[in-house]
């Protein structure tokens, strides 16, 4: 694993992009910031990065084959999830489809899995993570649109620099479970939303949900139209009914 530190950059992902496109990128290179200027998160949403206020980090995957359609997102999901979890934010949970949030929904952390151009012979992928660590004050525009948090606030070890070695960790060791232990990797991630089991609401259809292949996607026991699959790569929506 590389490391490529910056300190102001427009976004790690475009610095992972533009190592990918010059041919200088390999596997498990993470860009890293001390602050983005037009750090991006899941619909074009501008991701608030201040100089030391949280992780800012992008890693590249370049695996041998293309993977599972949404595979990448649930497991980038769970390494941040991981990471906030290992410096002492044990109440944390995921949010449809990667939000890290805490225990009243605001979001402390989130991921963008992106791929540009992708060639099945050669594939490429970018994880974008943001983790707010130290920031206690946070735009009104931010703060309006919806609730946020950080690990400050929640009174959780908010050193970027335990956080950062936590989920350097973390998305390797996810991203390889989507090859060597797919099932448990699907089985962690419906247990992180806490909804395995539950009665939901899945784009407007409600139901039981049953459980979560990465191939399959989601199969629930809808109460009108009875059991089915619905694929991850069409799914919006998630939450409990």
């Amino acid at each position: 694993m590389r490391i490529v530190r910056h300190v102001v950059v427009d976004s790690t992902s475009e610095r992972a992009f533009a190592s990918l496109a010059a041919g200088e990128a390999r596997h498990l290179d993470a860009h890293v910031a001390q602050a983005q200027t037009h750090g991006r998160g899941r619909r074009g949403a501008l991701w608030h990065s201040p100089r030391g206020g949280g992780v800012w980090l992008s890693m590249i995957f370049l695996p041998p084959r293309p993977l599972p359609g949404a595979a990448l997102t649930i497991a980038a999901g769970l390494a941040a999830l991981d990471a906030t979890r290992a410096v002492g934010c044990a109440q944390c949970r995921l949010k449809w489809p990667n939000d890290v949030v805490d225990a009243r929904g605001a979001k402390l952390a989130g991921v963008l899995v992106e791929t540009r151009g992708l060639d099945p012979r050669a594939p490429h992928y970018v994880v974008g993570v943001g983790i707010d660590a130290t920031m206690v004050d946070f735009p009104a525009e931010l703060a309006d649109e919806r609730p946020v948090t950080s690990l400050a606030l929640l009174g959780c070890d908010a050193d970027p620099s335990k956080v950062e070695s936590a989920l350097l960790a973390a998305l390797p060791r996810r991203v390889e479970e989507i090859e060597t232990r797919p099932r448990g990797l699907a089985e962690d991630f419906l247990d992180a939303l806490g909804l395995a089991g539950r009665r939901v609401v899945v784009d407007g259809s409600i139901g039981r949900l049953e459980a979560l292949d990465l191939e399959r996607g989601l199969r629930l026991a809808a109460d009108v139209g009875g059991e089915r699959w619905i694929p991850l790569e069409t799914t919006v929506s998630v939450r409990e009914a």
